[in-house]
């Protein structure tokens, strides 16, 4: 798993499953210490599982109680179809891709 931060912007690359998790979340924690609104690029990942899945909805839902804000960006068809299998997707927000 490739993690890289760009301001409010983390930036995931490669396979996002349960063995990245921990990176994952350790990453997405910094940079919401650091932002109210952070975007997850999700752009470079090739493969996801519903236990990655859950980290980014455990942490949209805690920022949303917050009264901050987590998107999801660049989510490949096969991410999507993983947000809707598990129904996380009522979960997260996923930034729409424009036309």
């Amino acid at each position: 798993m490739d993690i890289s931060t760009d301001g409010p912007v983390l930036v995931l690359g490669g396979d996002f499953d349960v063995r990245s998790t921990f990176q994952v979340r350790n990453a997405l924690y910094a940079v919401l210490e650091d932002h109210d609104d952070v975007v997850v690029d999700l752009f470079g990942v090739t493969s996801v599982d519903v236990i990655a899945l859950k980290v980014l909805a455990a942490a949209s839902r805690r920022t949303a109680q917050e009264g901050r804000h987590l998107t999801l960006r660049g989510c490949c068809p096969a991410v999507l179809r993983m947000l809707h299998l598990s129904r996380l997707a009522r979960l997260v927000e996923v930034e729409r891709a424009s036309a």
